[in-house]
């Protein structure tokens, strides 16, 4: 598990958008009038009837979960019907002041509801928003409160309109008629970054770096968010709004600023970490019960839930 203090939420796209809506009454009612808009534009209802009721959970400032999706697709469409490229479990925990953020690889094996046996990534294909969350309940046996639905394939859009992200390559490889040298900080322009962050089958931790590689791109990108001129940028605004789709409102989102501020004193990070195998002639990633109980009490931990068993899910 990996540690980082005072770098909450960085790696998500939800801080970002908490980031502007803290700051909107600051630069002014139209700022803020434009800030609402673009988000309620992004608002979309899973069709999953929640577990719990959220609304007291944000009123009392208590714990909540956000599954964030991506996407890489050219466009995000609110019928787009496509694999999940990534999937990570946020937690937000405002008594405890710490975040917690828990990556499942995209080739995770799964009994995906009304489906069978599949990778986790074909959830969100057969059934969206709602099966890709009763896919991960199951997996783990934890509440997932909200969603978040990110296209990744469009971030070039976002990350051109913020005039380019600073990247330092973990390791050096060539992809996309682009090369990346290990240690050498990088201006990138989103189709660079948006390479960066797709090549896998070169990187010696496969998915696993893949994944790391992705989150560095979103760091930069809220970085680069932090600056007054990016977010008096309407149009920066109104790019990243048209590539995300989720189940937070405008007031979800505002009480989460105004309440929950107080969790990012401290980020914890973990993934699922499966072994390869071969399933019915594919090539999965099997988690061993011991693996998605440790995830389970990490998740559950930052919930403030009692300790309960893992998710039951065979693969054969």
């Amino acid at each position: 598990m990996k540690k980082n203090r005072h770098h909450v939420f960085r790696n998500t796209l939800i801080i970002f958008i908490l980031f502007i809506i803290g700051g909107g009454s600051f630069y002014g009612m139209t700022r803020y009038n434009g800030v609402k808009k673009a988000i309620d534009s992004s608002y979309h209802e899973s069709g999953l009837k929640k577990q719990r009721n959220v609304g007291n959970q944000l009123q009392n400032k208590r714990p909540i979960s956000i599954l964030l999706m991506g996407t890489d697709t050219g466009a995000l469409g609110r019928d787009y019907k496509g694999r999940t490229d990534s999937m990570m479990v946020i937690t937000l925990n405002p008594t405890a002041q710490k975040t917690t953020i828990t990556s499942i690889p995209r080739d995770t094996a799964v009994n995906i509801p009304e489906y069978g046996l599949a990778k986790i990534n074909a959830a969100y294909a057969n059934g969206q928003t709602k099966t890709a969350i009763v896919t991960v309940q199951k997996l783990l046996n934890v509440p997932i409160d909200f969603y978040a639905l990110i296209n990744m394939g469009g971030m070039e859009k976002v990350i051109d309109q913020a005039g380019g992200v600073e990247v330092t390559p973990t390791l050096s490889f060539d992809y996309e008629d682009y090369h990346f040298q290990k240690g050498q900080k990088t201006l990138m322009n989103g189709t660079k970054a948006l390479a960066y962050s797709r090549m896998r089958y070169d990187d010696p931790q496969g998915d696993y770096g893949r994944q790391t590689r992705q989150r560095a791109v979103l760091t930069a990108l809220f970085q680069k968010s932090s600056s007054i001129s990016t977010l008096l940028n309407q149009s920066f605004i109104d790019s990243l709004s048209g590539q995300t789709q989720t189940d937070l409102t405008f007031s979800d989102l505002k009480e989460l600023a105004q309440d929950y501020r107080s969790a990012r004193n401290e980020t914890d990070q973990t993934h699922l970490q499966g072994h390869g195998e071969s399933i019915d002639d594919q090539s999965m990633e099997v988690v061993d019960k011991a693996e998605l109980q440790r995830v389970t009490d990490f998740i559950r931990g930052n919930l403030d839930l009692d300790k309960a068993p893992t998710g039951n899910i065979e693969y054969r």
